[in-house]
């Protein structure tokens, strides 16, 4: 690679870059640049050509046609060892650009604002930037293309250590981010075009879906050694989740894991008062909230089931502190999330040196923007997330009994977790701790026999959540021989009726909340 001579600056995202030029222009690098960015610079005290004066061509129709010239691609595409090429340069007064500095037009950011109008989201359709760089990503055995700010002190700091030469390797680096970047600019472009209908509204899901993701690392393997795996995130990389956790030791996560302390996540944002969670096969096998300590909360936690916390997933929505690390520590567990971890803590979990400890604020992220995605063969199946928030005493009372005062808290408790269960969910609680599960059972009555088998404790008096209906009222039957006093569920069945009989029957005060919470 020779040395950068000329380098094309035209940016919308101005970010950094008077100040990435001033550091090129005493390396000898000349610029050419446009509009807004050549009068940037040129205020900054930078000899700039413009676009027009090295084209010969005026830029014109509001600033849509100035870079697509055959001066300008030709100074990109010209392979510089290639006698014709140069050649022909030389007979049409082309100057070899050596470094292209673009960036799009904000399509993304305008199309995101609820307000905007087709005619707007049309405007900020890029053309001849897109252009440019997929013309020097092209040519990067001779070009460096810089797409992204963030990339602006990498270049300086190679240019200043080789007296002003980019490497090959550096320029296949910076070509692939230009791919990767176009990819993504006219996925967004087909997305929001495709879900407008006849009238230009725009629909949740458009026609054609363009989805992309960065790979963060490969996984040893999938859910099975014989699967293959990797782990990636949304490219507009979302906080608050797992792909942008800190991880602070332990080996490297598997599949499995990702998967659990995902769930774990989910689970334990349901609630602002101090929680621990602990997920098992991506259901939660403990769930308690609101103990003196923290280090009380996740015994309470563990005590549901003790046996499947063996190897289990942990997750609190408070800094683990040095006397919760010493109830951590008395398990085998697999990971441990949460917002943070005192020296204390560390220090004693230290000695469990596969033990994964990972941080991850516990405030829920924005999810608007993203999709909930399930492969099928063939397709996808999209949906938003199941993360509508529902107070239970908005709930319809069907039966002659109320719940009480205590009853409803508990209720509250127990349809926070139920939505995390796997389908047909049950679960049996108190007011502050899970009791008793019973998950992915194909009948429901089914899931309440295994949810009382499973308790640790004494059933009597407790409420019971379900996350669908009862198609039949013998779910509401056994869960009375369990000693439930309350049930909350969606309702929707046609035996409705007969389950609100049954409960009636019993004493128990039964509310439908309208809403189910299907969880395949």
């Amino acid at each position: 690679m020779g040395k950068i001579k000329t380098a094309l600056i035209s940016v919308s995202d101005k970010t950094g870059i008077l100040e990435f030029a001033k550091k090129l222009a005493p390396m000898g690098v000349s610029f050419i640049s446009t509009g807004g960015t050549k009068k940037l610079l040129a205020e900054g005290g930078l000899t700039v050509m413009d676009i027009s004066e090295y084209t010969g061509f005026p830029e014109m129709m509001d600033g849509r046609l100035k870079t697509l010239h055959p001066k300008v691609h030709g100074g990109l595409l010209a392979v510089r060892d290639n006698q014709e090429h140069t050649k022909k340069m030389d007979e049409h007064g082309m100057i070899p650009i050596d470094m292209v500095v673009v960036n799009l037009y904000p399509f993304e950011q305008t199309v995101a604002n609820p307000g905007v109008t087709l005619a707007d989201a049309i405007e900020n359709i890029d053309i001849g930037g897109p252009t440019m760089i997929r013309a020097a990503a092209k040519n990067h055995k001779y070009v460096t293309v810089v797409t992204d700010p963030q990339d602006y002190h990498l270049i300086i700091k190679e240019m200043e250590k080789t007296g002003g030469t980019i490497s090959e390797q550096t320029n296949f680096t910076l070509a692939k981010k230009v791919f990767v970047r176009t990819a993504a600019y006219d996925g967004a472009i087909s997305n929001y075009l495709t879900s407008l209908d006849e009238n230009n509204d725009r629909a949740r899901f458009p026609e054609t879906l363009t989805l992309q993701f960065n790979r963060i690392y490969g996984l040893r393997y999938g859910e099975n050694p014989h699967q293959q795996a990797a782990f990636y995130r949304d490219a507009v990389a979302v906080p608050d989740t797992l792909p942008s956790a800190r991880v602070l030791q332990g080996k490297e996560l598997s599949y499995n894991n990702i998967m659990d302390t995902d769930a774990s996540l989910d689970v334990v944002r349901e609630f602002d008062e101090p929680a621990a969670v602990i997920i098992k096969h991506a259901n939660p096998c403990g769930v308690a909230v609101g103990g003196k300590t923290l280090a009380e909360t996740y015994k309470m936690a563990r005590q549901t089931d003790p046996v499947s916390a063996f190897g289990g997933i942990v997750a609190l929505n408070r800094e683990v502190d040095q006397d919760t690390a010493d109830v951590l520590a008395e398990t085998f567990l697999e990971v441990i999330v949460a917002p943070g971890f005192t020296p204390g803590a560390l220090d004693i979990l230290a000695a469990k040196k596969n033990l994964r400890l990972i941080v991850v604020p516990s405030e829920r992220p924005s999810d608007e923007e993203t999709f909930n995605l399930r492969r099928v063969h063939g397709g996808i199946l999209v949906q938003d997330w199941d993360n509508v928030d529902m107070s239970v005493k908005d709930a319809k009372v069907v039966t002659k009994r109320a719940p009480t005062a205590d009853e409803m808290r508990a209720l509250e408790f127990a349809w926070k977790v139920t939505k995390h269960v796997k389908s047909n969910a049950i679960i049996f609680a108190k007011e502050n701790m899970l009791i008793g599960v019973g998950a992915g059972q194909m009948s429901r009555v089914d899931s309440v026999n295994i949810a009382r088998m499973k308790a640790q404790f004494p059933t009597k008096g407790c409420v019971l959540a379900s996350d669908a209906f009862f198609p039949q009222p013998d779910g509401i039957e056994a869960a009375a021989e369990a000693g439930v006093t309350a049930i909350v569920q969606p309702g929707g069945s046609i035996k409705d009726d007969d389950g609100i009989k049954a409960a009636d029957q019993h004493n128990i005060a039964m509310i439908f909340t309208g809403r189910r919470h299907f969880r395949h």
